[in-house]
C-alpha cells in the first residue's frame, strides 16, 4: 500500500525534478497529484521516464483532504496561502521555500544530518527543505562535527543559475548566445551580466552588509546541526547552469588529520569522496548534474589555524539542494510516522 502524493509547482525546474526523484527511487504511491498555477492547468507532465502522463489541476480549486503528503516548490508566497490548508487538511507539507525554516514548530530537515527532528513535525503538519546551499554543506559538516566538534566555518558558495529558477537558466542562455554574436547582453533576473561573470550577491541585502542568502546559510546550519557553531559566508552566483560548489575552511575544538577526515567522509551517507592531489582528481558542478552524492574533494589541512581543515563541496542543487532533499524527507516520514510504505 502507498501514499497520496501530491506536487505543487509541478512545472518548475524543482517541481519537476521532485516528480523525476520520485519515480527514479520508486517511492510507494496510490496515487499522485500534479498541480500549479492557474495558467499551466490542463497542460500535461511526464511521470519520469515512465511514459504516464500527469494533468496539471489548479492549485486554487484542488482539495487536499484525503491527501498522504505534498510536495511544496511554489515559493514563499503561495506557500503562504496554500500550506495551512493542506496541513490543517491532514495532507502533511514539505515546503521548499524559506518560509517556514526558522518558525521553532517547524522541523528543518536534512534526513543525513537530523532525522530526529522530523518527530516534531506534527504541531503544524509542516516540514521544511532547507536552503540549497546549506543542505549540501551540513552534509559535508555532520560527520566532522561528530568526530571532532566543529567551532567556526568560513564558507564561499559558487552557485549556479538554475538556483534562480528558469529565468535565471535562459538569462545565461541569452546572453552567452547575444556576446558571441556581438548582441547587448543586458541583465533582467540577475543585478550585472552574469555571461562569463561572477556577481556577489543572493537575495536581497541586510542591515549588516550580508545577505539573505549568506543569513540563510549561518541560521540554517545553526538549526539543522549544532547553535554553538559560529558560520560566516559570501554567496556568489557563477556563470554555471546546475550545480553548487562551496569552498569551506572548518575549524575544529580537537585534533583531526586531512586523512582522518576523508576516512570518515569516504563512509558518511549521502557522501562520495573523490579526492585525488592528482590533474583533474576533484569534482566540478559538470560532473555532479543529476545525481545524488554531495561531492567532496579538496580535503587538506590548513596550518594557519589550530585544527583547521579546508575542502570543496559539489552537488546538484535541483536534486540534493532541493528535489531529493525533499523525497528524502518524505521517505523518512513514510517509514517514522505514516507506514503506509512498510
Amino acid at each position: 500500500m502507498g501514499y497520496r502524493v501530491v506536487v505543487a509547482g509541478a512545472t518548475g525546474n524543482v517541481g519537476r525534478e521532485m516528480i523525476n526523484i520520485l519515480a527514479e527511487r520508486e517511492f510507494p504511491i496510490d496515487e499522485l497529484a500534479v498541480v500549479a498555477s492557474s495558467r499551466s492547468q490542463g497542460d500535461q507532465i511526464e511521470y519520469g521516464e515512465t511514459g504516464k502522463m500527469l494533468t496539471i489541476k489548479n492549485i486554487e480549486h484542488f482539495d487536499p483532504t484525503g491527501w498522504d503528503m505534498a510536495l511544496f516548490a511554489i515559493g514563499s508566497d503561495a506557500t503562504k496561502v496554500y500550506a495551512p490548508k493542506f496541513a490543517a487538511a491532514g495532507c502533511v507539507v514539505i515546503d521548499n521555500s524559506s518560509l517556514y525554516r526558522m518558525d521553532p514548530d517547524v522541523p528543518l530537515i536534512v534526513p543525513e544530518v537530523n532525522p530526529d527532528a522530523i518527530d516534531g513535525y506534527k504541531a503544524k503538519n509542516i516540514i521544511a527543505n532547507p536552503n540549497c546551499s546549506t543542505a549540501q554543506m551540513v552534509v559535508a559538516l555532520k560527520p566532522l562535527h561528530d568526530k571532532a566538534t566543529i567551532k567556526r566555518v568560513v564558507v564561499a558558495t559558487y552557485q549556479s543559475v538554475s538556483g534562480a529558477g528558469k529565468a535565471g537558466m535562459d538569462e545565461l542562455f541569452e546572453q552567452s548566445r547575444n556576446i558571441f554574436v556581438g548582441d547587448p547582453a543586458e541583465p533582467k533576473k540577475f543585478t550585472k551580466q552574469i555571461a562569463f561573470n561572477v556577481i556577489p550577491h543572493i537575495d536581497s541585502f541586510l542591515d549588516d552588509g550580508s545577505t539573505k542568502e549568506e543569513w540563510k546559510m549561518v541560521a540554517e546550519t545553526k538549526k539543522i546541526l549544532d547553535p554553538k557553531i559560529k558560520v560566516t559566508a559570501t554567496c556568489v552566483r557563477v556563470p554555471v547552469f546546475v550545480g553548487h560548489s562551496e569552498a569551506l575552511n572548518i575549524e575544529f575544538e580537537n585534533e583531526i588529520s586531512a586523512q582522518e577526515a576523508q576516512d570518515i567522509l569516504r563512509e558518511a551517507p549521502g557522501v562520495m569522496l573523490i579526492d585525488k592531489r592528482e590533474d583533474g582528481g576533484y569534482v566540478t558542478p559538470v560532473e555532479c548534474v543529476g545525481d545524488y552524492a554531495t561531492f567532496i574533494s579538496r580535503v587538506r589541512e590548513d596550518s594557519t589555524v589550530d585544527n583547521g581543515l579546508s575542502l570543496w563541496c559539489v552537488s546538484d542543487n535541483l536534486r540534493k539542494g532541493a528535489a531529493l532533499n525533499a523525497v528524502q524527507i518524505a521517505e523518512l516520514l513514510g517509514r517514522r510516522h505514516l507506514k503506509k510504505g512498510d
